[in-house]
């Protein structure tokens, strides 16, 4: 088994993630937690509708650092910007969230990141 075998492994099994990325303005890291949603096969990061410091720190610097309980990944954001991929990937995701709202508010006001582990 290769090691992206078992971090893909690690990550379906782990829906609480943590994150760190760099402050924008700061240069400091910055720690989160969050949840990673899978789709399409591929694993995201995601929020409801809303602004996002750890969404802006990543367009500016996209290399993070994903926390899984027993490793940390350096790993690289990929920002989806796309109408068409953002609504392939949202449809996937809201209707499983029984708190989610509609996939309309999601698209209309929500962060959307790959999490790229190659």
């Amino acid at each position: 088994m290769t090691v992206t075998d078992e971090v893909r492994q690690a990550l379906d099994r782990q829906q609480t993630v943590e994150i760190t990325t760099i402050g924008r303005r700061s240069g400091r890291p910055r720690r989160l937690e969050t949840w990673r949603y899978r789709a399409a096969g591929r694993y995201w990061l995601t929020g409801s509708p809303g602004r996002r410091d750890w969404y802006a720190n990543l367009a500016a610097d996209p290399t993070f650092t994903l926390h899984l309980r027993d490793r940390d990944l350096r790993v690289r954001a990929r920002l989806v910007t796309d109408p068409e991929e953002r609504a392939r990937v949202f449809n996937e995701i809201v209707p499983a969230l029984s708190w989610a709202g509609t996939v309309e508010s999601w698209l209309a006001g929500s962060p959307l990141v790959e999490i790229e582990l190659d």
